[in-house]
């Protein structure tokens, strides 16, 4: 094995992504696949998670869970959970991709679009986390620990254009939340991390560059380009690798510049 592979490698690791049937969730599994690691995907859509599995076991090993995986909602948290306990004793790296967005004008904007965007992004990502903690901890250890990757969003900390009033709020408070269940999970040998991307061409924002076109979307990011998927990929594969067994409590932008410049 060659030095990159050790610092840097995840293969025969387990790991968990949600909303890993498409767009950052997909790229994630992907890359993780690509290295060798053992990946199950779930989400709201288990018919998408299926074809994007197929396509990725070509790659390596990736699987279905084959629930409806909502984890907006306690029943849709418990299927998947049970799934992953009837699989594995263990889990390495669990990527909380799945959330929501709602944009409304501010006199129009519905109390359940709220409800909906925080259920997903926040109170989701919380009681996952807090039911899937044993099967984090049993794979664990302080020279390795085990991995929780919140993906979150750079709204969370600068100010969007649109008005997404509910989206930028549950992306700022899953960052702390995240911060301080680092705090909480270190003594059990689990660090927690935050990836915050910029503009990534997901079917949300395919609208908008089909509108005005890429080259407006980008010319107020510093590298001048959206979010590729191999910038998810990277950082998340970083983020679980012995290289970043001393990282927790960090929140990384993957934005091309712009939160810290805009």
């Amino acid at each position: 094995m060659s030095y990159l592979d050790e610092i840097f490698g995840v293969a025969g690791k387990t790991v968990l992504v949600t909303g890993g049937g498409r767009g950052i969730g997909e790229s994630i599994a992907e890359g993780f696949v690509k290295a060798g690691a053992k990946v199950y995907i779930c989400s709201r859509r288990a018919e998408t998670c299926e074809e994007t599995a197929e396509r990725l076991s070509a790659f390596g090993t990736c699987i279905a869970l084959p629930v409806k995986g909502d984890i907006a909602n306690d029943e849709g948290r418990r299927a998947i959970v049970e799934a992953m306990k009837a699989r594995e004793e263990k889990l390495d790296i669990l990527i909380n991709n799945a959330g929501a967005l709602w944009a409304a004008p501010l006199a129009e904007y519905p109390e359940s679009g709220w409800d909906k965007v925080f259920d997903l992004n926040v109170k989701g990502l919380f009681f996952l986390i807090r039911d899937l903690v044993p099967l984090l901890e049993a794979a664990g250890s302080k020279a390795d620990p085990s991995r929780i990757i919140n993906i979150g969003s750079i709204d969370g900390f600068h100010i969007p254009k649109h008005e997404t009033y509910a989206y930028s709020s549950s992306k700022a408070a899953s960052h702390q939340l995240s911060i301080h269940l680092a705090d909480q999970l270190a003594k059990r040998n689990i660090t927690v991390n935050v990836i915050a991307p910029g503009m990534f061409p997901s079917k949300m924002m395919q609208g908008t560059i089909d509108r005005v076109g890429e080259e407006k979307v980008v010319e107020k990011v510093p590298l001048r380009r959206l979010t590729g998927p191999d910038d998810m990929a990277g950082t998340a594969i970083y983020l679980a690798s012995r290289a970043a067994s001393y990282v927790t409590g960090a929140v990384v932008p993957v934005d091309g510049g712009t939160a810290t410049t805009l």
